[in-house]
């Protein structure tokens, strides 16, 4: 998303000096694996790092930046010790299409030789994707031996936001099981001694993922055509799959996704449409809001329309297994009531 301004990365000219000392000073810097031979790995979020720890298993560690839900990453504001994280990464992985902009920042200032897996060129609808091997190779990263160069983004690869284009890809099943594909195979290269563990660990989670799949099908079956209202469209790759009927106005979900106020005769069109009867359930982001959001949602509870919540980035306590099990669990009760 980008429905707010980005903030800068937030490193003054002297932190930015004493940590290149630091960095310098340290054996381990830019290195694949840190001191007990494990591959670091670097997310952008806790989303990531959890799927990364499902792959890499016992034979990674793994550091998110973003590992709260009240942490917005649209809003997150890196810090010299980001900086360094990078810096001493042996894989990184981001978002991208502008949903984790300051990775970017972070990926150039540190000077960081580690591969980059970017999700949403998993991504079939990702503008480029069918010709993503041919331009990125096999995991569209950077081999090993690249220099932080290399991690240089040229204006219009994907890393800037794209008009039409929803980032949330983690929410999107298929993207997910390339993705972790993708990780398997880099850490192979990364440390090749374990690369039957990373994998199993893949094949493993890729069967979770088809559970996924299995039960947004049975919901499907059942619940074709269902019209649904999405404050922004943070679930839509989820509820597609489960072939639900996204009717929410366009205009209210790009304004609350912008950080804009939702235009007069948008929030009058979205609350005749939730007295209309046709919206059976109502998903919002507790993770953004604002005066129209909850006029929508007060107005659906009203109706008795169920409303529930999906969040940008993992609940306490949960995997990515379990928060998507939980989240299409919610889905299919709301939509049983």
């Amino acid at each position: 998303m980008t429905r707010r301004l980005l903030a800068p990365l937030a490193l003054g000219a002297a932190s930015v000096l004493a940590l290149a000392g630091c960095a310098g000073a340290s054996p381990s810097a830019g290195s694949a694996a840190s001191a007990d031979g494990k591959v670091t790995v670097v997310a952008s979020t806790d989303v990531y790092g959890s799927i990364a720890e499902a792959v890499g298993g016992d034979f990674v560690d793994v550091t998110s930046i973003i590992t709260s839900p009240t942490q917005d990453p649209h809003e997150y504001e890196a810090s010299a010790q980001d900086q360094l994280t990078l810096k001493n990464a042996g894989l990184v992985i981001e978002n991208g299409a502008g949903y984790d902009s300051f990775m970017e920042g972070l990926i150039q200032a540190s000077g960081t030789a580690a591969p980059v897996l970017t999700a949403v060129e998993y991504n079939h609808d990702y503008p480029g994707a069918e010709s993503h091997d041919d331009a990125h190779g096999s995991d569209a990263s950077p081999a090993p031996s690249e220099s932080a160069d290399d991690h240089a983004h040229d204006e219009g690869d994907g890393h800037d936001h794209i008009e039409g284009f929803n980032e949330h890809v983690w929410y999107d099943p298929h993207t997910v099981e390339d993705l972790t594909a993708a990780i398997a195979s880099k850490l192979g290269e990364l440390a090749p001694d374990h690369v039957a563990d990373f994998n199993a660990n893949a094949e493993a989670f890729t069967q979770q993922i088809a559970g996924l799949e299995d039960s947004l099908d049975q919901i499907k079956a059942k619940d074709a055509g269902q019209k649904i209202f999405v404050t922004e469209p943070v679930p839509v790759y989820l509820t597609t799959a489960a072939g639900l009927d996204n009717a929410t106005p366009n205009e209210f979900s790009e304004s609350v996704e912008e950080g804009q106020d939702v235009p007069p005769a948008t929030l009058l069109e979205s609350l005749q449409l939730l007295d209309s009867g046709q919206i059976k359930v109502m998903i919002v982001n507790p993770q953004t809001g604002g005066a129209e959001v909850t006029k929508v949602q007060d107005e659906a509870k009203t109706k008795n329309i169920p409303v529930i919540e999906f969040t940008e980035t993992l609940p306490e306590g949960q995997t990515y297994i379990s928060w998507m099990q939980s989240n299409i669990k919610a889905l299919s009760d709301a939509l049983a009531a």
